[in-house]
């Protein structure tokens, strides 16, 4: 067993069963908080209050102080990375984020940003926020993985089957190779810099695994995502990292033997069945954000259902995908008064 600290989250990435179980949720700061809200409509816009440090820390530290979680992850954007690179980004109310298109002017200017420091006001909302943190509360911050940001920076925004990455990567294989290169190597640089700022542990969100072709998992997805880790652990070889191939399926076992500390599941994957995938990796998840929605008994049956599927075993306790703006907060409190009072 790994040696225990203060922090539930840290020691559920290094292996121990926790109890009462560990939990945060993802998305947990932003739009079902009335109190983020109000803070947003102090920022001209989304990129702003993500870059402004004194908001970003704010909006971080809100669920914290509300509910207690066990973690706190970074308020930020997986697409301040093209905005680092140099190719604009903006999020239009209603629709999402919107990305200039990517030119073959902006991929050869991609060289001068490599050292990502546009993104120094994101370092410093880190470091402000671990000093206001609780002690045994964990920093997590955070990236997307290279193809599902390369498939917004292709696509120029949300594409729900990514099928302007798919055929660029098929018309233009040297291409797309060097776009995923730079993104390996632009996310390895800051996610580095996240931890030297006071980040504790972190996660890369691959939230459009389910749209690769079981045939590119591996060139796509699995060894870029191996590399940005290595490089990590080369630097920062104390720091968990979470990974989180939303949609995988039955490609969730390629994952397993990464170096990741653990694997996030979505709330469509049956947690008994990744346990026998998943190696020595904690798992993290996978209630359904609609059973927060839902609350009452059918909140209550699917956390047992999950707490009774990893009983004995490295686990931290979230959703299968972004908490809901809708979720009442009524619910969320129910949710971790359960978890706390349980003992699996």
């Amino acid at each position: 067993m790994a040696e225990q600290n203060g922090k539930p989250i840290l020691n559920a990435l290094r292996g121990t069963a926790v109890e009462p179980r560990p939990v945060w949720l993802m998305r947990q700061a932003g739009r079902y908080l009335p109190e983020y809200l109000a803070l947003r409509s102090k920022a001209s816009d989304f990129m702003t209050l993500c870059l402004t440090p004194e908001l970003a820390t704010e909006v971080t530290l809100q669920p914290i102080k509300r509910f207690g979680f066990d973690a706190a992850i970074l308020f930020a954007d997986i697409l301040l990375v093209p905005h680092a690179l140099g190719q604009r980004v903006w999020f239009e109310q209603g629709e999402g984020p919107k990305l200039e298109p990517l030119t073959d002017d902006i991929r050869k200017n991609f060289a001068k940003h490599s050292s990502m420091s546009a993104l120094a006001p994101v370092y410093e909302t880190i470091a402000r926020t671990r000093a206001k943190l609780p002690p045994s509360t964990t920093l997590i911050g955070f990236a997307g993985a290279p193809w599902t940001v390369a498939t917004y920076m292709i696509a120029g925004g949300s594409s729900d089957d990514s099928t302007p990455a798919r055929l660029f990567a098929l018309r233009d294989p040297k291409a797309f190779s060097a776009l995923i290169e730079t993104l390996i190597e632009a996310t390895a640089t800051y996610l580095i810099a996240q931890v030297e700022a006071g980040a504790e542990a972190l996660q890369l969100f691959e939230s459009w695994a389910g749209t690769i072709p079981a045939a590119k998992i591996d060139t796509y997805s699995v060894n870029p995502l191996r590399r940005i880790i290595t490089k990590v652990r080369e630097r920062a070889p104390n720091t968990p990292i979470v990974v989180f191939p939303r949609g995988a399926g039955a490609n969730y076992g390629a994952y397993a033997h990464i170096g990741a500390a653990a694997i996030s599941i979505d709330a469509h994957t049956p947690l008994t069945w990744v346990r026998g995938q998943a190696g020595n990796a904690t798992l993290q998840g996978n209630l359904d954000p609609l059973a927060l929605i839902a609350g009452s008994g059918a909140l209550t049956a699917a956390i047992d259902q999950i707490l009774d599927d990893t009983r004995g075993t490295p686990h931290i306790f979230n959703l299968g995908h972004g908490i809901r703006p809708e979720t009442p907060i009524a619910h969320v409190e129910q949710m971790l008064a359960h978890i706390r009072a349980r003992r699996s």
